[in-house]
């Protein structure tokens, strides 16, 4: 559960609501072939589910009342790679803040393979 303190009052949101929003949009962006695993629970859970594990590839920790957010990323071959990882910085960002209301201070994206 994440939870955030704000003049109004605490918000406390899923874990795996958050992760499923950012999968969802991270995959969305433009150049992103998929998602891959960062850890061995999530490894497992996708060899399990199959290629539909929505939270596939997103770790996210909170530092304070911001979120520090990791995306393990496969990008399609002949694509500018900078290019790619901004736009999902940007697009994370706005929709994390915008849909969640929860601040994002850092967004990591690795790019773990290339696909052609």
């Amino acid at each position: 559960m994440i939870k955030v303190n704000n003049h109004i009052g605490c918000i406390e949101l899923s874990a795996n609501y958050l992760k499923k929003l950012i999968a969802k949009t991270a995959a969305g962006c433009f150049g992103v072939a998929g998602l891959n695993s960062c850890t061995p629970a999530q490894g497992l859970k996708s060899l399990i589910a199959g290629d539909s594990a929505p939270d596939c590839g997103v770790f996210i920790r909170q530092n304070s009342n911001r979120l520090i957010i990791d995306l393990h990323i496969t990008v399609s071959y002949g694509v500018n790679i900078t290019a790619i990882v901004d736009s999902i910085i940007n697009k994370v960002r706005f929709t994390v803040e915008e849909e969640a209301g929860i601040g994002v201070s850092k967004i990591n994206v690795y790019v773990d393979a290339m696909q052609s």
